[in-house]
């Protein structure tokens, strides 16, 4: 009997889920809780398991169609019933892929007419390595969608390149350093022969080609509804406070190694601005509360949102509780959500019922940035790049002298709504203070 394949239901408030990826083709072996294909809803993109184990039979369902949970998408065939009758599912997949044979793109045109000649199987074969990387190669490297298509624009094999994420993944980096070396992979460079050589090495591929009207994906759509709604409904207005990050990064300088290999998870600054949040939120709870009707709701507790910044657009998960975590605590968790972003494996819950959210636009450069407010959230504080500058300081006796300090710069968002510009700049500058003067310990 087969297994049928559906959309499963990520929550409570979730309907339906667009097909962003099918991981399998038909005819492919699957195991149970293997990978299947990718799936992206209005809370949170995901990997959803095989239920069982057997062949891949048919897809119902293809890429970039969305439709309700529960709809059945595919069917799994049990091993003895896919082994009877292997043969139409893999001539399915030839059929498909001859279609575009006779007009076949301007580029791999003249590489044909540059090879060597050779039977028709074996270019078959070739051109399929190169547009349509087969099972048990590059099915099991792991990149991003994005990733996965400047590959396919310059024909490279993704086993060829070495990735630096998170269990080997590779990144929009590893990609693009991978193209900047010239470094071909080797089913290019034998179907190119003495035309790859003539040419000079190819610049990085664009992530869209230019002139080429490419459709929002998804995510992008829920991410920009999510922006517009939340610019409409809350009265945003900013404040910018200077953080002398000097101790704080003396002390991470020193700890980050023993720190490291005693818990088994890397020391960020991250924590360091979480706790500062929190202390000052418990301080101010109308910056960890939001708006129903004409009323406000103070929350029991501290829900934290941290923006994690993916190759494919932004996410939000939610530290639940934060206030009851000590420092290492935070720090887990907060390496736990990233990584489990990254990968696709956070669940519904994991991006829900935030109560306050921190960015970090300074991890790539910034000095500082005005974040948009996370809905239904009144406040959000936004992490500038942490930077060496001259600055005076003055002694206890009141000389002042110049002296290089560690800075960074924290921008709130915040609700002019209920929040007055008065509460905003108490409740940065308690924050302020409790990084300039931390005390509380890291382990």
């Amino acid at each position: 009997m087969a297994t049928d394949v559906v959309m499963p239901q990520m929550g409570e408030s979730i309907f339906e889920g667009t097909i962003t990826k099918w991981l399998k083709k038909p005819g492919d072996k699957v195991q149970r809780d293997e990978p299947l294909f990718e799936i992206s809803t209005d809370k949170v993109d995901a990997e959803i398991p095989a239920p069982s184990t057997g062949v891949l039979q048919e897809i119902k369902v293809a890429e970039g169609t969305t439709v309700q949970v529960n709809t059945v998408v595919a069917s799994i065939a049990a091993d003895a019933e896919g082994a009877a009758a292997p043969a139409p599912a893999k001539a399915a997949a030839p059929a498909k892929q001859a279609e575009p044979a006779a007009t076949p793109p301007q580029p791999e045109k003249k590489v044909s007419e540059a090879a060597p000649a050779q039977p028709e199987p074996a270019r078959a074969q070739q051109k399929e390595v190169i547009e349509f990387p087969q099972a048990g190669e590059e099915d099991h490297v792991r990149s991003s969608p994005l990733v996965r298509r400047i590959a396919r624009d310059n024909n490279v094999n993704l086993s060829q390149v070495q990735g630096t994420g998170l269990g080997g993944r590779i990144t929009k980096q590893d990609i693009l350093d991978y193209l900047e070396k010239g470094a071909p992979a080797p089913s290019r460079a034998t179907t190119a022969g003495a035309a790859a050589a003539a040419m000079p090495t190819p610049a990085p591929a664009p992530a869209a080609i230019p002139g080429e009207l490419s459709p929002l994906s998804q995510m992008r759509k829920i991410i920009a509804q999510r922006m517009l709604e939340s610019r409409r409904t809350s009265a945003h207005v900013h404040n910018l406070f200077e953080v002398d990050m000097t101790r704080i990064v003396n002390l991470r300088n020193k700890l980050k190694g023993s720190f490291e290999q005693r818990y088994g998870t890397r020391l960020t600054f991250m924590p360091f601005f979480v706790r500062a949040a929190i202390i000052a939120l418990q301080q101010f709870p109308i910056l960890n509360a939001s708006v129903e009707g004409d009323g406000i709701r103070y929350h029991e507790h501290v829900n934290m949102g941290i923006a994690v910044a993916l190759d494919w657009g932004l996410i939000v998960p939610v530290l639940k509780n934060a206030e009851e975590k000590n420092f290492l605590g935070l720090q887990r968790g907060i390496t736990d959500l990233g990584e489990r972003a990254r990968t696709k494996k956070l669940m519904p819950d994991e991006v829900q019922g935030s109560t306050f959210t921190i960015t970090n636009p300074g991890s790539f450069g910034a000095v500082f940035g005005l974040p948009i407010i996370n809905q239904p959230n009144v406040a959000i504080m936004g992490v500038g790049g942490i930077a060496k500058a001259p600055v005076v300081v003055t002694d206890k006796e009141g000389t002042d002298s110049i002296a290089i300090r560690s800075l960074v710069h924290l921008t709130l968002g915040y609700d002019h709504r209920v929040i007055d510009g008065a509460v905003a700049d108490q409740f940065m500058a308690l924050v302020k203070k409790t990084l300039e003067n931390w005390s509380e310990e890291i382990g």
